[in-house]
C-alpha cells in the first residue's frame, strides 16, 4: 500500500513530536546539547540539521531518523520515550567514555537482575 508523505516541514514535526513528547525548547536542547535558540531556529526552519544531528534528535524523540527526516516510514517503530529514559541518554551523553562504561556495567546488572524468565 502506497501512502503520501505528510506535507509538513522538518521543523513542523520536531516541533509536532517535541510537543507530543511533553518536552520543552529548554528540555529538547539540554537532550540534544545545542541551545535553546537553535531548537526554535530548527522548528522555525531557519536552520538545518547534520546528520549526526538528525540522530540525535530522532534518539531523542523516540523516532527512526526516516520519520524525522521523511516524514514517514512505515518500517519505523516509533516508541515515546520517558523522561526518565530521556534522562538516562543525557546523563550518558555528558559522561567520558570511562564513566560511560561503569554506567553500562550498573545498568546491565540491574537489567539482568529484573529479568523475569
Amino acid at each position: 500500500m502506497q501512502h503520501d508523505k505528510p506535507s509538513l516541514t522538518l521543523g513542523a514535526r520536531i516541533r509536532a513530536l517535541r510537543r507530543a513528547r511533553g518536552l520543552t525548547q529548554d528540555r529538547l536542547a539540554n537532550s540534544t546539547g545545542v541551545s535553546r535558540s537553535a531548537v526554535a531556529q530548527w522548528e522555525s526552519d531557519r536552520a538545518g540539521h547534520s546528520t549526526g544531528m538528525l540522530r540525535r534528535l530522532a534518539d531523542v524523540l523516540g523516532v527512526s531518523v526516516n520519520t524525522l527526516n521523511d516524514g514517514w516510514d512505515t518500517t519505523a517503530t516509533d516508541t515515546v520515550l520517558t523522561p526518565h529514559e530521556l534522562a538516562l541518554i543525557h546523563l550518558y551523553r555528558t559522561c567520558n567514555e570511562e564513566d560511560r562504561a561503569v554506567l553500562m556495567q550498573v545498568a546491565s546488572k540491574i537489567a539482568a537482575s529484573t529479568r523475569i524468565d
